[in-house]
């Protein structure tokens, strides 16, 4: 099988608007999401280890983003959690590896959370499991975002802050081509408002009181210079504690592991998915099956 080919994006329909994703290799499903502002792309370089495996992987964009409509008026946590629970029931081929980054990974725990006979396992990368911010600081971040992600200059601004700010420490052999992919995106008058929205939209407060509900093996990852921490190893341990999970901290890296140290983060991932119980429906049956 060639795993180096990117399949072409396939559309699942939602009452908002058309979510895009990838779907690539057979046998046991593992769905991933990005974070705010990111692309599926940010998975290159995890997706072809795990299709080697044996599994099938598909990757969607979040709403507003990359090759989904910018259609959606709504955004965030729960509404992310619910087009992961949708794509999982439109493949009909779960239960599922949900796999989020950032604010995606705070989704796959509402999904985990609210239907878990279609969740097998999670793999939660520099997740959002609890809201950190006080609401005055909310309400100064949304006024900051207001200015900083506008026309003209919001895609130049929020390229340099991915780069400078979140993805700190060493770069992945893709950084400036995924960097500039997301660049692109953002010009687009409609996908930089869909952003904007998402993070005006963000409030983590709803996904604490769901953890205790998770009950599917999970493996949290956090890189050690991740900026939305505080302290990194120890909010990892604290998430791993509620969680009852693996946890791995990344050595050097900010906010994207998976995209900044893919050659730590995938041997992980296939560690997880080797251990979980077998699912049902895999194989070359599934692949026919598809919509």
């Amino acid at each position: 099988m060639d795993t180096t080919r990117t399949p072409q994006p396939r559309y699942l329909a939602r009452p908002e608007g058309r979510l895009a994703y990838t779907d690539a290799g057979s046998g046991p499903l593992v769905v991933a999401v990005p974070g705010m502002g990111d692309l599926r792309s940010t998975y290159d370089d995890v997706v072809p280890a795990l299709v080697a495996a044996g599994h099938r992987v598909v990757v969607a964009d979040l709403r507003g983003h990359g090759d989904s409509d910018t259609t959606f008026r709504t955004h965030g946590d729960v509404a992310t959690g619910t087009d992961l629970v949708a794509l999982v029931e439109h493949l009909d081929a779960g239960p599922a590896v949900l796999m989020g980054s950032s604010m995606g990974g705070s989704a796959a725990v509402w999904a985990a959370a609210e239907r878990p006979e279609l969740v097998r396992g999670l793999v939660l990368l520099a997740p959002h499991l609890r809201e950190t911010a006080s609401p005055a600081q909310q309400r100064l971040n949304r006024a900051l975002y207001r200015t900083l992600f506008a026309r003209p200059w919001g895609a130049a601004a929020w390229a340099r802050l991915y780069t400078s700010m979140f993805a700190k420490g060493r770069k992945g052999a893709r950084h400036m081509e995924h960097v500039a992919r997301i660049r692109r995106s953002m010009s687009d008058a409609a996908h930089l408002r869909s952003f904007r929205d998402l993070a005006f939209s963000l409030d983590h407060s709803v996904i604490e009181p769901l953890v205790e509900k998770v009950q599917a093996p999970s493996l949290v990852v956090v890189g050690e210079l991740d900026p939305d921490y505080k302290d990194a190893g120890a909010e990892l341990a604290r998430m791993g504690g509620a969680l009852s999970s693996e946890t791995l901290l990344v050595p050097g890296v900010g906010h994207y592991p998976q995209h900044q140290a893919p050659e730590v983060v995938t041997p992980a991932v296939l560690d997880l998915l080797a251990g979980l119980p077998a699912a049902r429906g895999t194989g070359a049956d599934e692949r026919g099956a598809r919509a």
